[in-house]
C-alpha cells in the first residue's frame, strides 16, 4: 500500500505562486507515474498534470495550465510538486495527488492506484 500526501496549498490573490507538494511513501518511487488532479466545488475531477519515470520526456499539462504550472519530480525525496504561477481565481479547487505503478503519465482518474487528501488552494481576486 502507497501513502500519498499533499501539501502546500493554501490562500493566494490573483497572480501569485504557490508550490504544492506530494510525498510518496513507495520504497520504489521512480517506478511510479505521479499526477495532479483538482476539484472545484459543484464541478468533476479534472487533470490538471503528470509526470512519469523520466522527467525530462514525459510530462502532460491540461491546456488550462500549460505555461503556468510546472510539474516536476525528486526521486531521492520521494516527492512530486507543482509549482503553480499566475494563478487565476478559476484555479481555485481542492487539489490531488495521485501514483500509478507505470513508467508513462496518465490523464485518466481512474488510470491511478493510490490517491492523497488533497490540499486546498484558493485563489481570490
Amino acid at each position: 500500500q502507497v501513502q500519498v500526501v499533499e501539501s502546500g496549498g493554501g490562500l493566494v490573490q490573483a497572480g501569485g505562486s504557490l508550490r504544492l507538494s506530494c510525498s510518496a511513501s513507495a520504497r520504489t518511487f521512480s517506478r511510479y507515474a505521479m499526477g495532479w488532479f483538482r476539484q472545484a466545488p459543484g464541478k468533476e475531477r479534472e487533470f490538471v498534470a503528470a509526470i512519469g519515470w523520466w522527467s525530462a520526456s514525459s510530462t502532460f499539462y491540461a491546456d488550462s495550465v500549460k505555461g503556468r504550472f510546472t510539474i516536476s519530480r525528486d526521486n531521492a525525496e520521494n516527492t512530486v510538486y507543482l509549482q503553480m504561477n499566475s494563478l487565476k481565481p478559476e484555479d481555485t479547487a481542492l487539489y490531488y495527488c495521485a501514483a500509478r505503478l507505470k513508467a508513462v503519465a496518465a490523464m485518466q482518474g481512474s488510470d491511478y492506484d493510490y490517491w492523497g487528501q488533497g490540499t486546498q488552494v484558493t485563489v481570490s481576486s
